[in-house]
């Protein structure tokens, strides 16, 4: 990790750098004395914005679920049969993550162990349960096979588009883009869920 230089420091900065500490060391396993070393500033410097490591914590994580929430009032999302929402929302929630990749790590990670975290997990539950939803719904209308069950669908569904947080590394040589990933998770995911024939 490189260290920030004092003059180009700033409160987003900091933010990138306190999301890259608590995804390499864990939110518990860090301390400011931690985030002071990688910023390359006092930590007096740090708390002259912030409270503590757990704001920065709300800071991060809220980066990455208005990102995602606001995916569910974009026209693709709020218009349409269930089953084209449900796809739409799927892209743009692996062009979030992907865009976001370090956010979305970070607030994958959490476990529950702070108010912070308590609050990341139950917004987290509401955006699931709001997608699994659509997926209800497209069910309901015939749009998605009635052999498999709804629950298992969405759970399926979040776990291919969460576990790109656990292989993706955008720069590598190689590296597929955020379209060429969500465009192989919607296919392969659609092409097992929809009602064969109604495409």
């Amino acid at each position: 990790m490189t260290m920030a230089k004092r003059d180009t420091y700033t409160p987003e900065s900091l933010l990138a750098v306190a999301v890259e500490v608590f995804n390499e060391r864990g939110y518990d396993g860090t301390s400011m004395e931690h985030l002071s070393k990688a910023a390359g500033i006092s930590k007096s410097s740090i708390y002259h914005h912030v409270k503590g490591k757990e704001e920065l914590l709300r800071l991060a994580i809220s980066r990455a679920l208005d990102g995602l929430f606001a995916v569910l009032d974009e026209p693709g999302a709020t218009g349409g049969r269930a089953v084209d929402r449900l796809q739409y929302v799927t892209r743009r929630t692996v062009e979030v993550l992907m865009a976001e990749l370090p956010y979305v790590t970070l607030l994958l990670r959490v476990r529950g162990n702070t108010d912070t975290e308590r609050w990341a997990m139950e917004r987290r539950r509401d955006f699931d349960h709001r997608v699994a939803d659509l997926l209800k719904q497209a069910a309901a209308d015939g749009d998605l096979r009635a052999d498999v069950d709804a629950r298992l669908a969405t759970r399926l569904l979040f776990g291919m588009i969460n576990s790109v947080v656990e292989w993706y590394r955008p720069g590598h040589g190689g590296a597929a883009t955020s379209e060429e990933v969500a465009d192989a998770v919607v296919l392969t995911a659609f092409a097992g869920l929809r009602t064969p024939g109604r495409d």
